[in-house]
């Protein structure tokens, strides 16, 4: 099996599609389940069996649809002219059938028009001749240099007969791909042919002098027509090579006795000994100093053969100079027939053409290739070489090429292999210091690390809104480090990534910048070409992969024997557990997990940086303003007049107070609060889609339009900023009523960012462009989550709790026991000791962080929760009766861990 196309044996394409589908299925399987029995979280499992899956289709693919892409590349080559293309076919199935047929296809195209445009070719140049004798002839005439005696007209004659001639006799070459062209053979008298072919030389006016040494008496059969025009192309040749006053010799003479020789010389150049050999190849023969086409030499080796005989290039004698050709002919000749004169049961001349492979265009269908040599013997004007060259079809471009197209096109990148290193080293630093740590500064060290890498090699390196981008997104990941709250760190990065993907791709408006966001999980399929020409380049470091196996040959090796000795003898078995850190299947498969996404995800980014997608290409389709201005203006109206009547709503309830509202709707006011803000945060959004809508639909072709769009946006916009207004009090009320949580902190913090949004809308409004919005909202949320995160929300929570304690005397221990350690110094001291000691048993982490796991979070609630672990018993029996009051049996109940360290807590009286 060729392991580069490995289905290439099977010889259907719906069981290749079976066996692809099916293995890659297979592969996800294995892959999702060690992932699942060694504990690693789905979101890591997941794209790794994902890579899996296309990595098993990526190499089983190999091949299935190259040909297709080979054919549609050769298709649009023939369409400009070019049939040399040939498709490289070596699978079985239908595609190589095809692939074959097309290679047919090609072939017989190929010489069609080989055949056409050798007639045109051969047909302008027997013309020629003749017709500048003729030419030269009535310019005599005019001139008066000759008289238009009976020999000048018989001369003229000769000329206008031998045109008719070859007239016929270039038609035929259009049929010269069946078989021999047939020959008329009669006695020829070779003294008398030669001296009437220089009588009509003659008459050229070159200025050259031809002699002739032909014996008398010398009598050959042959085609008298044939071996004219053989000698008519020899002394045309000789005559254009010959230097003014030049002399032709033209010598023949029997060459034993069944063959007899032709021979013409001048005085010219001659020929070079490198050059000798191509001479009688159509276009090859070096005659651009001469003004010819090189065409006349090939037609005169053609006469040679259809005669049985061959020409060539003789060298000159001691002492002489110019070229010597010499054709050496049959006395008596074969008789040959044309294929369409031949009888039914009679066998072609022409040799059956060779054997060849499938696959090969030498033979196509049965029919002689123009290179083969029964297609040199028939054809009068085919090169000794291959009329066309079988070239193979370019290798075709990646299927991703396709793909993506012109909106992420890859051309001129080199391998990069120093990148692919150092992206596997991240990936491999990874896996060793992040699982089993929590949140620190390894994984700040991590994400600070790929950074610089993509800052690396990221084309708009020099732009200031990726320098901009590279300090918010340094600042997000900070907060791995100083706050416990994953939560946090997780929304951190997240938004790092669309900052990231931003500033790799230069995206400046929202689809764009959504597609840019797109674009990094889209990189690892558009890397592949890549990535495999830089694995392909590894090999070329002579090191590299010596080393890498060397190392997991001793690895292997180290393993095995020292496995074997630490198990068969206990102090050998001390010394490595001593010296080998412990690790387990489960754990080296969920670092190999961690390294692999860390790696991929880094190196994916990398190929978004090293060759950012065109994203400022994905537009929405042209607005089409309405025509008429109310057509907008009514349905925005409407909007801002439903907003006024929600303003008067929210400014009665405001000034009536609760017992209007209560009178007016029959709810309380906490009631009234909590009900709308969901709705008021959904209207919010709606308006900013509200105002996208109606600035692509909007006219804006006169000053009036333009009025009409800011009045009315405007008022939709500042009545829009009156319900943030009003749904960041609701929820203040509500959480002064009911409590503080994060969550709500949160929508508050939403709410508030969508407030600014409505701002930033309005300041576009005022010059009507707002290009540098969607970049504006992306910093303005950074800034809000990096503001937020250094305020410690989870702090911020448990302080309002508190103070809410301390006003009210309510607070619920079950939610301040559930928020992470970033809270802990805040209930600690503000709790009384008792409380606070109860509360915070539970949430002290099980064992301390070492120096790559550290964050400031987790270390100020060590200290904190050590400030109060001393407490006794007494204690805080005594602090419970004080604080707790009537509403100890509940507090207890919802306190995790107080039943378990004191179970007076659970008692129906006081301890």
């Amino acid at each position: 099996m060729n392991p580069d196309r490995p289905l290439d044996g099977v010889r259907s394409i719906k069981a290749k599609l079976g066996l692809l589908v099916a293995a890659s299925i297979v592969a996800a399987a294995l892959v999702s389940t060690v992932g699942d029995r060694a504990g690693v979280p789905g979101w890591f499992t997941l794209p790794v069996t994902v890579a899996a899956a296309l990595g098993v289709t990526q190499w089983l693919a190999r091949g299935m649809t190259s040909p297709l892409r080979e054919m549609t590349a050769a298709a649009a080559r023939m369409a400009t002219g070019d049939y040399s293309r040939r498709v490289t076919a070596t699978s079985a199935d239908e595609v190589g059938i095809l692939a074959h047929a097309f290679n047919t296809m090609a072939a017989d195209l190929a010489g069609a028009d080989s055949q056409r445009r050798q007639l045109v070719a051969t047909v302008s140049h027997e013309l020629r001749t003749p017709l500048a004798a003729q030419q030269a002839l009535l310019e005599n005439l005019v001139d008066g240099v000759v008289r238009p005696d009976d020999a000048v007209l018989r001369t003229a004659l000769a000329q206008a007969e031998r045109l008719g001639t070859l007239v016929g006799d270039l038609l035929d070459l259009s049929r010269v791909d069946g078989g021999r062209t047939p020959l008329a053979l009669a006695g020829v008298d070779v003294r008398e042919l030669v001296q009437a072919a220089v009588a009509e030389a003659g008459v050229s006016r070159r200025g050259t002098v031809h002699d002739v040494d032909v014996p008398p008496g010398l009598s050959v059969t042959a085609d008298a027509a044939r071996l004219a025009q053989l000698l008519a192309n020899l002394l045309d040749n000789a005559d254009r090579h010959s230097p003014p006053g030049g002399r032709v010799t033209v010598s023949a003479g029997p060459d034993g006795p069944d063959r007899w020789w032709l021979q013409v010389a001048d005085e010219g150049e001659g020929i070079p000994a490198e050059h000798a050999e191509r001479i009688f190849d159509r276009f090859g023969s070096g005659d651009d100093s001469g003004g010819g086409t090189g065409i006349g030499l090939a037609i005169a080796s053609w006469v040679c053969e259809l005669h049985g005989g061959s020409i060539a290039s003789v060298p000159p004698a001691a002492g002489e100079h110019g070229a010597r050709l010499r054709a050496v002919l049959p006395r008596s000749p074969r008789p040959t027939t044309s294929p369409a004169e031949e009888p039914d049961h009679q066998e072609s001349t022409v040799p059956p053409p060779p054997t060849t492979p499938p696959g090969r265009p030498d033979t196509v269908a049965g029919h002689s290739a123009p290179n083969s040599p029964a297609a040199r013997v028939s054809s009068p004007a085919q090169p000794r070489s291959a009329a066309y060259a079988s070239v193979p079809a370019a290798p075709p471009g990646p299927v991703v090429d396709s793909l993506f197209g012109d909106l992420w096109p890859e051309a001129g990148l080199a391998p990069q292999v120093r990148l692919l290193l150092l992206c596997a080293g991240v990936g491999a630093l990874s896996a060793v210091v992040l699982p089993y740590r929590n949140i620190g500064l390894a994984l700040f060290g991590v994400l600070v690390l790929g950074g610089a890498v993509l800052w690396r090699t990221t084309r708009h390196r020099g732009s200031r809104w990726t320098a901009m981008t590279g300090v918010l997104c340094v600042a997000l990941a900070s907060l791995s480090v100083l706050r416990a709250a994953e939560w946090l760190t997780v929304l951190a990065v997240l938004l790092g990534i669309v900052l990231l993907t931003t500033a790799l791709t230069d995206a400046r408006r929202l689809l764009p910048l959504l597609a840019g966001v797109a674009s990094w999980p889209l990189a690892a399929v558009r890397g592949l070409p890549l990535l495999g020409r830089t694995v392909a380049a590894t090999s070329r470091i002579h090191v590299l992969w010596p080393v890498v196996r060397t190392a997991a040959v001793s690895l292997v090796a180290l393993v095995v024997f020292g496995g074997l000795f630490a198990s068969g003898d206990a102090v050998f078995g001390s010394w490595a557990g001593a010296l080998v850190p412990h690790l387990a299947w489960d754990s080296l498969t969920f670092r190999t997990f961690v390294g692999f996404v860390m790696g991929g995800a880094l190196l994916a980014a990398a190929y978004v940086a090293l060759n950012p997608p065109k994203v400022e290409r994905v537009v929405l389709p042209e607005g089409r303003p309405v025509v008429r201005a109310w057509e907008w203006l009514v349905p925005v109206g409407l909007v801002v007049a439903v907003f006024v009547a929600f303003v008067v709503a929210q400014a009665a309830a405001l000034f009536g107070g609760h017992d209007y509202v209560q009178r007016t709707t029959g709810l309380t006011y906490a009631e009234y609060v909590h009900q709308g803000f969901g709705q008021l945060t959904a209207a919010t959004i709606l308006t900013l889609a509200t105002v996208a809508v109606a600035v692509r639909k909007a006219p804006r072709w006169s000053s009036r339009d333009r009025l009409w769009l800011r009045v009315a946006l405007g008022a939709l916009c500042a009545l829009t900023l009156v319900v943030v207004a009003s749904a960041l009090h609701r929820m203040d009320l509500y959480q002064q009523a009911y409590g503080f949580t994060v969550l709500r902190v949160l929508v508050d913090a939403f709410e508030l960012w969508l407030g600014l949004l409505v701002v930033l809308v309005l300041v576009a409004g005022v010059r009507l462009s707002g290009w540098w919005l969607p970049r504006a909202a992306l910093a303005s949320a950074a800034v809000l989550v990096l503001v937020g995160g250094l305020a410690d929300p989870e702090a911020w929570v448990a302080q309002r709790n508190l103070d809410r304690y301390s006003a009210t005397g309510k607070v619920d221990l079950d939610y301040l026991g559930s928020l992470g350690p970033d809270a802990t110094p805040v209930i600690a001291a503000g709790l009384p000791d008792a409380l606070a000691s109860c509360l915070l048993r539970t949430a002290t982490p099980a064992a301390p962080d070492d120096v790559l796991g550290w964050n400031l979070g987790r270390s100020r609630a060590a200290h904190a929760a050590a400030g109060v672990a001393a407490q006794d018993p007494a204690a805080w029996r005594r602090g419970w009766v004080a604080q707790a009051g009537a509403d100890r049996d509940r507090r207890c109940g919802r306190m995790a861990g107080c039943v378990a360290t004191s179970p007076s807590c659970s008692s129906s009286t006081p301890p």
